[in-house]
């Protein structure tokens, strides 16, 4: 992040899929499914986690503030490290994890033209 650059606002999504889930993450995802459905989603700096019943794919919704040359992809480098450790924590496997990010500063400032 470069010193005095301007922050931009950037709404990032990391989508990935489960993988190799033991036991207790099943049970887990089973019984929380309700409280991580998407409809129940929003982009906060803490992150919100969604899937739905399949227990297959799933996302996270990521608001993330970052300046310089390279904010976009720093945005979502920091939402993929941010993902792998939730999922870290809460021992849920999983793999391909991508990451796609939208500048909202940019989409405020052509709304304001």
């Amino acid at each position: 992040m470069e010193i005095g650059a301007p922050q931009q606002t950037y709404r990032v999504t990391v989508r990935g899929r489960f993988h190799q889930l033991d036991d207790a993450a099943r049970r887990f995802l089973v019984t929380s499914q309700a409280d991580h459905d998407i409809f129940r989603s929003s982009f906060t700096q803490e992150g919100t986690f969604t899937y739905d019943s399949r227990i297959d794919f799933f996302n996270f919704r990521y608001e993330v503030r970052a300046s310089g040359a390279s904010a976009q992809d720093d945005a979502m480098a920091h939402a993929i490290e941010e993902a792998e450790a939730f999922l870290r924590t809460m021992k849920i496997g999983h793999r391909d994890l991508r990451a796609a990010a939208m500048d909202m500063s940019a989409m405020w400032d052509r709304a304001e033209r």
